[in-house]
């Protein structure tokens, strides 16, 4: 990594690099390149999409004013890996430390109006702006992954019959980030510094990024239902403010349903990938785990208890 650093920046000192443990889809490296902190992405072999689109889309957001790293460089390095290279946003990302260390009170009392306004933004990013991007129909997506697997799963199947039922008008596309939840967001004591991340991103409804946030797994024990830091109506305030908008409860209702649909499918698949000896991981096999609380999740959001 120091070399491609060095290859790529032009550099002439790389000090203090450390891979870091956070992220299982590619491998982070951080660095000092000639006094400057930076972050370095390599891209896996089996990675559908390549990273250049990601870092198209982070161009653009950052155009869009939304709060996120600055694209330093991203290239494919003399071993042959497309490498992303960022600049280095100081925050907590825990999610946990995030929603009760005191801390991290001040930032909280902000989070989701930011959280708010700066999807708001994602999704005004122009789409003819970023090459690459597929329009993904969700529902249809992962009701084809369950279906491959081919593992029975009554709640999942119930789930799906009621999205069926009352689907909404199809929405615009836009860009969506595709996996906007604490966890992926930087936090420093201000609030929100950055939204990292963006290997989802697809071109969507932008209520899907809405009803990601506010699904139950992603407020880790808080009753605080959009993501962990604030209400439903607040998170809607400040999106329709922002975006010109008047989606109400009712539509981030049904894309809320779906994202617990979403998350629990990935779960399945995550742990298929364990069972079936393709990628044998103790991590896989845990997220197996996490089926059933989408399951019981399932329930209470279709009986309107959530």
């Amino acid at each position: 990594m120091a070399a491609t650093l060095r290859a790529t920046l032009y550099a002439s000192q790389v000090d203090d690099l450390s891979r870091l443990t956070g992220g299982a889809s590619r491998q982070t490296w951080r660095g000092r390149v000639d006094g400057e902190v930076v972050i370095a992405q390599r891209q896996q072999p089996e990675s559908e999409r390549d990273m250049r689109v990601e870092a198209d889309v982070l161009r653009a957001a950052e155009v869009a004013g939304v709060p996120a790293p600055r694209v330093l460089a991203c290239v494919e390095a003399p071993d042959g890996v497309v490498t992303l290279i960022t600049s280095h946003v100081t925050g907590e990302t825990i999610a946990r430390r995030l929603l009760r260390d005191d801390e991290w009170a001040g930032a909280r009392g902000v989070l989701v109006e930011q959280i708010g306004r700066a999807m708001a933004r994602v999704h005004r990013i122009p789409v003819e702006s970023v090459s690459g991007l597929e329009a993904v129909d969700g529902p249809t997506l992962y009701r084809d992954h369950l279906d491959e697997i081919g593992e029975p799963h009554p709640a999942f199947e119930l789930a799906f019959r009621w999205l069926d039922e009352h689907r909404r008008p199809d929405e615009h596309r836009t860009v969506v980030h595709g996996d906007f939840r604490l966890g992926n967001l930087i936090v420093d004591h201000d609030g929100l510094a950055a939204v990292i991340d963006w290997e989802l991103a697809h071109l969507a409804s932008p209520l899907q990024d809405l009803g990601w946030v506010c699904v139950p797994a992603w407020r880790f024990g808080s009753p605080l239902p959009a993501a962990g830091v604030g209400t439903r109506e607040q998170l809607l305030d400040a999106y329709n403010d922002e975006a010109g908008t008047v989606y109400t409860l009712d539509d981030l209702h049904w894309w809320e349903v779906f994202g617990i649909v979403r998350w629990g499918v990935m779960c399945i698949t995550q742990a298929h990938r364990h069972l079936s000896g393709s990628t044998r991981s103790h991590e896989l096999a845990a997220i197996g785990r996490r089926v059933c609380e989408n399951e019981h999740d399932l329930f209470l959001a279709l009986e309107g208890r959530w």
